[in-house]
C-alpha cells in the first residue's frame, strides 16, 4: 500500500484533477478525452503528439493548460526554413566581444510544437533531443530544461505534401499519440456561440509548477502490482509479430510491433490513471484505459493492412 502521506497526495490530485477539467472546460468546449490524456501526460512526465485538422482548437487548448496550471508557454511554428537554433537558442557575441547563451523558445514549462513534421529532420531532432534529456548543449555546456517539461507537438493528417514524417525512432518518445476529431453538432453550436460574442472568460490557477513536480513524483512512487506489469508487457509482446504472445491476426497485418518503452509508459500512465480515478494502485483496466493513445504510434501495419482497410484500433482492439 501506498504511504500515509502518499495517500493524501493521491486524495489531493484527484480533486485538483476534478478543478482542472472543470476549469480547462470553460474554455475548450468537449474534447474530454483529450484533455483526459493531456492530464495523464502532464502528470506522468510525458509528451503527447496530437493529430487533427486544423481549427480544432490545439493552441487553445495548450494555452489554456498553460493558464490553469501557472506554467510558462511557447509556441513554436514548425516551417520549412526553421533552424535548431531557432528553437535551442544560440550563443551571440555581446557588446564585450564575449559569448553568452541567448535561450530558445524550448526553455518553457509547455511547448507547442505546431506541425512538426514541416520541418526537416535536423531541427526536429533538435527538440526531440530536448524532449528527451531535459537540457540542451550549446558550446559543450548544458543548459538545463525548467521542470515540468512537456512537449505538444501537432500534425495535420490530411496535407503530406512537403513535410518530413518523423521518424519511428522518434515517434516512440512521445508517450500519446491523441486523436482529435471534429466536435458533435451539439459541441459545435455551442462553440459558435461562444467565439462570436462578446463575452470573455477569466480562468483560475488551480496549480503551480511545484505541485505539479510532487505529484509527477507521487506517480512513480505509486505501487504496482505484478500481475498488472506482466500484463501490460505480454500486451506489448502480443504486438510484434514475431513475439512469442503474437496472434496469426498480428503475424498477418503488422510490420513491426511496439518496443520496451510502450511497457514503461503503459505502467506509468495506468498508476496516473488509476490516481485520476481516486485509486491507490492500477489494475488491468487501467492498462487498457491508456492503451490505445500509446500503442498507436508504435505499431506499424503491413502492406496487407493497408490493402484490407485495417486500422491501427482495430490492431489494438484485438489484443485488448
Amino acid at each position: 500500500m501506498a504511504q500515509v502521506d502518499d495517500k493524501d497526495l493521491v486524495l489531493q490530485l484527484y480533486k485538483d484533477h476534478e478543478l482542472l477539467q472543470k476549469e480547462i472546460a470553460k474554455q475548450v468546449i468537449g474534447q474530454d478525452e483529450v484533455v483526459k490524456h493531456l492530464l495523464i501526460s502532464v502528470f506522468s512526465n510525458g509528451h503527447c503528439l496530437l493529430v487533427g485538422v486544423p481549427g480544432l482548437a490545439k493552441t487553445l487548448l495548450v494555452n489554456t493548460l498553460a493558464s490553469v496550471l501557472d506554467l510558462t508557454f511557447k509556441r513554436i511554428q514548425f516551417t520549412p526554413d526553421l533552424m535548431p537554433s531557432d528553437i535551442v537558442g544560440a550563443e551571440i557575441l555581446d557588446e564585450d566581444r564575449k559569448f553568452h547563451f541567448n535561450k530558445g523558445p524550448v526553455f518553457a514549462n509547455i511547448i507547442l510544437a505546431d506541425e512538426i513534421n514541416r520541418t526537416p529532420p535536423k531541427t526536429q531532432a533538435a527538440l526531440l533531443e530536448a524532449m528527451q534529456e531535459k537540457k540542451v548543449t550549446i558550446g559543450g555546456i548544458d543548459h538545463i530544461l525548467p521542470k515540468p517539461f512537456f512537449v505538444l507537438a501537432t500534425q495535420n493528417p490530411i496535407e503530406q505534401e512537403g513535410t518530413y514524417p518523423l521518424p519511428e525512432a522518434q515517434l516512440d518518445r512521445f508517450m500519446f499519440m491523441i486523436v482529435i476529431n471534429y466536435p458533435s453538432i451539439k459541441e459545435e453550436i455551442m462553440i459558435v456561440k461562444e467565439t462570436t460574442s462578446d463575452k470573455s472568460i477569466s480562468l483560475n490557477t488551480i496549480l503551480n509548477s511545484d505541485k505539479i513536480n510532487s505529484y509527477q513524483a507521487l506517480i512513480r512512487r505509486i505501487p504496482v502490482a505484478d500481475n498488472v506489469v506482466d500484463y501490460a508487457v505480454r500486451l506489448v509482446n502480443k504486438t510484434r509479430n514475431e513475439g512469442s504472445e503474437a496472434s496469426d491476426f498480428i503475424r498477418n497485418y503488422v510490420e513491426w510491433g511496439a518496443g520496451p518503452r510502450a511497457s514503461q509508459y503503459l505502467i506509468i500512465a495506468a498508476k496516473c490513471h488509476a490516481v485520476l480515478n481516486k485509486k491507490f494502485s492500477p489494475d488491468i483496466e487501467d492498462v487498457k484505459a491508456v492503451s490505445v493513445p500509446i500503442l498507436r504510434h508504435r505499431i506499424i501495419k503491413n502492406y496487407k493492412a493497408e490493402a484490407e482497410n485495417i486500422s491501427i484500433e482495430k490492431i489494438i482492439n484485438e489484443i485488448l
